[in-house]
């Protein structure tokens, strides 16, 4: 009886990296659509100034992301991809305010929320279990489509969030507390597949 040929391991390797600074400074967007401010640019220039080589960029819709996305994937010639699954979370009532804005209206609405996400919504805004949901399905869409690529993904804060949770079993309880993700921080995810599965691995976490 002939030996069976084991399929060849596919080697993904996935940048993510949260978007600069966004104009209007430091509050919760989710669906508000800022650009990056001057700062935000330098931010995101300076976190890819190691010379990495990427053969697609996959983006979120957002200004601040997509307009750095796409000026990078025309500097390098390489193939652009928006991703709708990939915006970030939407924070209801709490779009265009600062934290402490939202302490002073809301209490201790904010704290809850940081400590049990899926309990303790902003008023109107996504659940984080449909945010998880489609974070995932638009990476893993990507990763297929991309797979044995070199992949920047330019995104948000609680997009990063979810998959690292995902990627390193973490309850979604703890999604929002586990990791920080300022701005421009970069992550590297490697995924292996073959025959017997898929199976991702967190290389490096800079923020």
């Amino acid at each position: 009886m002939a030996k069976r040929k084991n399929s060849p391991m596919t080697t993904t390797v996935i940048d993510l990296i949260r978007h600069g600074e966004p104009e209007g400074g430091q509050m919760f967007r989710g669906s508000k659509d800022d650009p990056l401010s001057d700062t935000g640019w330098q931010q995101m220039i300076a976190a890819i100034a190691e010379g990495d080589q990427w053969d697609a960029i996959v983006s979120s819709p957002m200004q601040r992301c997509q307009r750095f996305a796409q000026q990078l994937a025309d500097e390098h010639r390489i193939p652009l991809h928006i991703e709708e699954d990939l915006r970030e979370i939407g924070f209801g009532e709490w779009e265009g305010l600062t934290a402490e804005q939202i302490q002073e209206r809301y209490g201790d609405h904010l704290n809850h929320f940081w400590q049990d996400p899926i309990n303790f919504l902003p008023p109107g805004g996504e659940a984080v279990t449909d945010f998880y949901q489609r974070t995932i399905d638009g990476f893993d869409r990507w990763q297929q489509t991309l797979a044995g690529k070199r992949v920047l993904v330019v995104c948000h804060g609680g997009v990063i969030r979810m998959v690292l949770a995902n990627v390193l079993g973490i309850p979604l309880e703890r999604s929002f507390t586990g990791f920080a993700v300022p701005y421009a921080c970069r992550s590297r995810i490697q995924v292996d597949q073959s025959e017997f599965g898929v199976f991702r691995s967190l290389i490096s976490h800079q923020p």
